[in-house]
């Protein structure tokens, strides 16, 4: 049960699932979710509209999975981390919530290896060192409860965050 940090696109891993840092209505977005509904194509986006009619979206700190569509990884995994506001709004909290229902939708698929973006940390403002903080003490603290999963990567777009990753998980 491994955690690593690779600086690429999330988009080309091939893992079981993906992480898609998206938002709560489910319908795509900019960035990491842009580019996951863009590669991945219409599949993901019918998915989630389905998922969206049942339940409403996806709220904060929650994790819904889909199919991977054209993705190289058989799932896509939405996860819906807090826009910061400060840090008086229970992020920190919403944020480890997201990355740990993300670890429990892939345990309850049986799935072996998983890939994370860095949530929150682009247009909703996360602070970057707190947000690799959290995401790799949410993710040590959930692998117990699944037994499953091999492999945790951590997927860096930029050369900051991964980094930062580099530097703690070596």
């Amino acid at each position: 049960m491994g955690m690593q940090v690779v600086h690429g696109d999330i988009t080309r891993m091939e893992v079981d699932a993906i992480v898609n840092a998206a938002n709560s209505g489910l319908l795509g977005g900019g960035g990491v979710d842009g580019a996951i509904h863009g590669a991945g194509g219409p599949a993901i986006m019918e998915a989630c509209r389905a998922i969206r009619d049942s339940q409403g979206g996806c709220p904060t700190g929650d994790a819904v999975i889909t199919t991977g569509g054209l993705l190289p990884a058989p799932y896509v995994i939405h996860a819906v981390g807090p826009v910061w506001r400060g840090g008086g709004d229970n992020e920190e909290e919403l944020l480890a919530s997201a990355y740990r229902n993300s670890i429990r939708r892939a345990a309850e698929k049986g799935l072996r290896t998983i890939a994370f973006p860095n949530i929150s940390t682009g247009i909703y403002g996360f602070p970057r060192e707190r947000a690799v903080d959290i995401a790799i003490a949410a993710v040590r603290d959930s692998l117990p409860q699944a037994p499953s999963i091999e492999q945790v990567t951590f997927v860096c777009f930029d050369d900051e965050n991964y980094q930062l990753y580099r530097a703690r998980l070596l």
